[in-house]
């Protein structure tokens, strides 16, 4: 499987276009998107391969329905009315072979700077713990934070916002940051200790709270942190029924995160996932606060095995070394 994101290079601002390889091909022969149409993705997660729905694959599959079935050790099926509407307010469930198992661990290596393992399980959303197309932000990550610390005294600081199961946070713990993970779920947080546990890591911060309402709080603390990172989803609550709406709470976020950032900092990192909103959107609001640095914005996507590349939603990095 290839990866490649496509984008914009910005240099003081001044916008290029460009198209960066990520280092899938190494990095990640853990996962390969075979084939994806008709509303859905055929990948292979380790010795497992899945189909699961993907609504922006509205093209006919390059293989044969019959190969999906051969092929398919498990299969979610999304029970909607809006077949091509990507919603959390589903039903429907996972179908698997006696093969399936209910968890299993996938290894990341990026070149012969890191490898990490990952556990993944089959969940009540068809999620299965990681995306795939994150491979590249991890290894932005590792790379930035080695370049901080050859030229900088001391411990670099990570905040990780919408932390999910900990891939980036295990990441930067591996390069020898400190990191605070932040996310609203219990279930998610207990899911990224697992995923320290099995690298054999230790000492990541868990704060289980809304993420805005943390960044404010650090805030007017005057923490400073020397990288961050954020993933924050189209809509959701957090644990006290904080309603959150990326469209209404984007600006807020970036503004506050802005401020939690250390004289010398490292990186930037945001990615989104709302269906139809352009990578220009986040990068408007990103530049309206952030102004030094070299920015990369642009849209994931994985090529599949067929041919076609399936978009996974936008990137945005700043690397200010």
């Amino acid at each position: 499987m290839v990866s490649l994101l496509l984008g914009i290079f910005e240099k003081n601002f001044c916008l290029e276009p460009f198209t960066i390889p990520v280092y899938a091909p190494l990095s990640w022969k853990d996962y390969e998107l075979i084939d994806s149409g008709f509303g859905q993705k055929l990948e292979r997660f380790g010795s497992h391969t899945l189909i699961r729905p993907e609504p922006q694959a509205i093209w006919k599959p390059g293989l044969p329905q019959s190969i999906w079935t051969e092929k398919a050790t498990a299969r979610f099926d999304r029970e909607q009315k809006e077949h091509y509407r990507s919603t959390d307010e589903i039903s429907g469930g996972w179908k698997r072979n006696k093969s399936m198992p209910e968890s299993w661990q996938v290894d990341y290596t990026y070149s012969d700077r890191f490898s990490m393992k990952l556990r993944l399980a089959l969940t009540g959303f068809g999620h299965v713990g990681v995306f795939p197309e994150q491979g590249s932000n991890w290894n932005f990550m590792w790379d930035a934070l080695t370049k901080w610390k050859s030229k900088n005294s001391g411990v670099p600081r990570v905040l990780n916002l919408f932390a999910y199961t900990g891939a980036a946070s295990v990441v930067c713990r591996m390069a020898g940051a400190e990191v605070t993970h932040v996310d609203a779920s219990r279930p998610g947080l207990n899911w990224a200790s697992q995923n320290m546990q099995l690298n054999q890591l230790d000492n990541i911060r868990w704060v289980y709270e809304d993420a805005l309402k943390f960044v404010r709080r650090e805030a007017r603390r005057g923490n400073r942190y020397h990288a961050i990172i954020m993933d924050p989803p189209p809509y959701g609550r957090g644990p006290e029924g904080e309603k959150w709406t990326l469209h209404e709470k984007l600006d807020e976020l970036v503004g506050q995160a802005h401020q939690l950032m250390a004289p010398d900092p490292a990186f930037f990192v945001m990615s989104l996932y709302a269906v139809g909103l352009s990578s220009l959107a986040g990068l408007n609001v990103v530049k309206s606060y952030f102004n030094s640095g070299r920015i990369e914005s642009g849209e994931f996507f994985l090529n599949s095995t067929a041919g076609q590349g399936l978009p996974m939603g936008t990137f945005l990095r700043i690397d200010t070394l």
